[in-house]
């Protein structure tokens, strides 16, 4: 995909003075700033060189006095307008009408071609955008994912595959994420198009801000023109939507236990190592104070850095945090149902499994941080639960010792057998 730039008209029209919303007809501002070097963009500004790019492509022009207003809200039909301009996005192969009828008349044509490229469906909406609102992260994050798709149709695989994942943001642990904003939240933070910030929510009612489209230009080209594939976050992402865990992705060595590790009389067709099939399934415990399911199953390799840490990793782990004989983090979602009491030694008892254990919660500054459940949400004096029904996250290790138990074995009260090890 070649280097998105704006489309010949769209240049004439900035010379003339006819680009709106940005220092043009339809705004407030006088005329057009002619320099790259704003008053309020400092050259340590976070989003300096993107606001220069953006500025010397043509998708914004600063104000008569000198300034970028950095900080100061984007509408959505200035966005509209903007995503319009991307010349280098194809259209979509199904075409929806602007049947809006709160778009200005300055804005109609970049919204209409906005709609046209895929990033707007206002099948969406009751036929009004709200196109004078100030546009929020969540809906910019709807809008950017739908232009993926059509680049390229497995971004539209993606958004589906995403439908039941994990995502790695303070709003999904919390209850408030909508279902309807997830999908497109977890597969702009699986590319990095966008991310959370540093109160680890990722803002979905949030303003977007001029700064905030400068880069988001910028990612989206980059995103657009890579594969979904490309991205460990969001292959990630996928399969924990899809199966419930990322121990392919993460630990690839973990693979079905042999047929030679069982008694000859076992019935090894019972034996999978797909965690999709005892995902949310009863599974058959040790000792009987409850019945237990796993929602979820995410692996960390503590040892990596860069893009090919976990996706997860700064949910779960502090940088701090290290481990000993090459032991990766193991986090399981547990879905317990307490049957009379139980204490918090007695969860332990439930698996009396090192990787996948009920006892306790991570005790790191990240996932107080994220408000991921603990069990000590859920526990009153004596280590007691007060709930019978709770719902958290556990830690435990993933073993490559061989000198440890590397086996990892849950069973459902149905008889598959979900049977791993390290090879």
């Amino acid at each position: 995909m070649r280097k998105m730039m704006i489309s010949g008209v769209t240049a004439l029209a900035l010379l003339t003075g006819g680009i709106v919303g940005f220092g043009g007809v339809g705004s407030s501002v006088e005329a057009a700033q002619t320099t790259t070097t704003f008053k309020d963009v400092p050259a340590t500004h976070w989003a300096s060189s993107a606001i220069n790019s953006a500025v010397e492509q043509g998708y914004f022009k600063g104000y008569a006095d000198g300034t970028f207003k950095p900080s100061s809200p984007v509408t959505k039909a200035e966005m509209a307008s903007i995503l319009g301009r991307l010349s280098d996005q194809p259209n979509a192969s199904t075409q929806e009408q602007n049947n809006f009828t709160d778009i200005p008349e300055w804005a109609k044509s970049g919204v209409s071609i906005a709609i046209a490229k895929g990033f707007i469906n206002p099948s969406n909406y009751k036929g009004k955008l709200d196109a004078q609102g100030a546009l929020q992260r969540g809906e910019m994050a709807t809008w950017l994912t739908q232009g993926l798709t059509v680049v390229d149709p497995d971004y539209k695989q993606a958004l589906s595959d995403v439908t039941n994942t994990v995502v790695p943001a303070k709003e999904y642990f919390t209850g408030k994420l909508a279902s309807a904003q997830k999908n497109a939240v977890a597969v702009s933070l699986g590319t990095g198009l966008m991310s959370v910030a540093n109160d680890k929510t990722f803002g979905v009612d949030r303003t977007t801000t001029r700064a905030e489209v400068a880069v988001l230009i910028a990612r989206y080209a980059t995103v657009a023109k890579a594969k979904p594939a490309d991205f460990q976050g969001l292959n990630e992402l996928r399969a924990v939507g899809l199966t419930g865990t990322n121990l392919n992705i993460i630990a690839p060595k973990y693979q079905k236990t042999p047929k030679n590790k069982f008694f000859d009389s076992y019935d090894y067709s019972r034996v999978t190592d797909q965690f999709s099939q005892v995902r949310n399934k009863e599974l058959v415990t040790v000792t009987s104070y409850a019945d237990v399911k796993l929602k979820n199953w995410i692996i960390i390799n503590p040892y990596v850095t860069g893009l090919k840490r976990s996706i997860y990793y700064p949910v779960f782990v502090d940088e701090k945090d290290t481990l000993l004989r090459g032991s990766y983090y193991s986090f399981a979602e547990f879905d317990l149902n307490i049957k009379n009491s139980m204490t918090q030694l007695q969860a332990g008892s439930l698996l009396q499994s090192p990787s996948i254990n009920a006892l306790k919660s991570p005790n790191s500054e990240s996932f107080s941080k994220y408000s991921v459940p603990h069990i000590n949400d859920f526990l009153g004096s004596k280590g007691l639960f007060q709930v019978k029904n709770p719902t958290y996250w556990s830690m435990g290790l993933l073993h490559f010792d061989k000198e440890l138990t590397t086996q990892v074995k849950l069973i459902t009260k149905e008889g598959t057998d979900f049977n791993v090890t390290s090879n």
